[in-house]
């Protein structure tokens, strides 16, 4: 029989990724987007695109599977509320499958990372899971007992907002909440850090390059802190804090045996991770904090992407 293949596309806050896959999650054809904004007709539109690209490459994918970042009722597909994108109260699945001509299915995007880091991954055959992925956002993923947990309604484990300074900076999007994790140590809020530290040290390397005019968000604070400048580095490293605060409470709360913290942020690597790991086991109960283990994903910013293709090759039922 030849392989079965699907399509698997993570849509993030600010970008697309799509690919075909196998079940042995070997990809093709990798597509990549760029949100440009505007209303869920256009979004639809982009994501749509981006598929039939994939698809006229491997024209025997069989389903799509999508990981968006927004609430999602398991149970009809729809997406119920998005902080990032123009996605409240859209039948998603509905539309898609409609517009595709293939069977679809959806899910958080964060649902479907962890799926791909505790099927194969960073996580592979660890049966309680927490999984957050640092990008625009921060998206969460939890497995229980083996099983993907979603909530009553399928809109549960949105760890992103778990808030960690009540009286903290308001959160981003739509989200009505004041610091919540994901205001205080997503790859957005690296960003706004490592801007205001150059602003406050012009002769650091973060300084000079905000008066050479380069863009100063997380991929360069990353970029010159593995490069050895201190002030990225500090960053980092209170960036790195903020999320260890935040996996304290996680790791109290569901006692897991692995967090997994995945999107484009994790290319911090430890300078990121170090700091947060040393939050909690300073602050977090006995045993969990000495089981525990924080690791970056294995899929790295594909993890979305492979995850999507999981979901597909499974039908939904996970």
């Amino acid at each position: 029989m030849p392989p079965r293949r699907v399509i698997g596309v993570d849509v993030g806050g600010t970008k697309l990724l799509g690919g075909a896959i196998d079940e042995q999650l070997g990809v093709r054809h990798r597509v990549h987007r760029r949100w440009r904004g505007g209303d869920v007709r256009e979004t639809i539109d982009i994501i749509a695109e981006a598929v039939e690209e994939v698809r006229s490459a491997t024209p025997d994918a069989e389903a799509v599977g999508f990981g968006i970042p927004s609430l999602v009722d398991h149970r009809t597909g729809a997406s119920l509320f998005s902080v990032h994108l123009p996605l409240d109260d859209v039948p998603f699945r509905d539309l898609l499958s409609e517009r595709l001509e293939l069977p679809v299915f959806v899910d958080n995007d964060t649902n479907v990372a962890v799926l791909a880091e505790q099927r194969y991954g960073a996580a592979r055959g660890a049966e309680h899971v927490v999984m957050l992925t640092l990008g625009t956002g921060i998206g969460g993923g939890l497995i229980l007992g083996g099983r993907l947990y979603r909530g009553a309604t399928g809109s549960g484990a949105e760890l992103g907002h778990i808030v960690i300074d009540a009286d903290g900076p308001e959160c981003q999007g739509d989200c009505p909440g004041r610091g919540c994790l994901e205001v205080m140590a997503s790859g957005n809020a690296i960003g706004r850090e490592g801007l205001l530290a150059a602003e406050r040290d012009p002769e650091s390397g973060l300084g000079r390059a905000l008066t050479e005019g380069r863009d100063v968000r997380g991929p360069l604070v990353t970029e010159l802190a593995h490069a050895g400048d201190p002030v990225a580095v500090g960053v980092l490293e209170r960036i790195g804090q903020s999320l260890g605060v935040g996996i304290v409470s996680i790791v109290n709360a569901f006692g897991p045996e692995i967090v997994v913290v995945g999107g484009g942020a994790v290319a911090a690597g430890d300078l990121l991770l170090d700091p947060a790991r040393a939050v909690v086991a300073e602050r977090a109960l006995p045993p969990n904090r000495e089981d525990v283990r924080i690791v970056p994903a294995q899929f790295g910013s594909e993890s979305g992407m492979l995850g999507a293709g999981v979901l597909a090759l499974e039908r939904g039922r996970v």
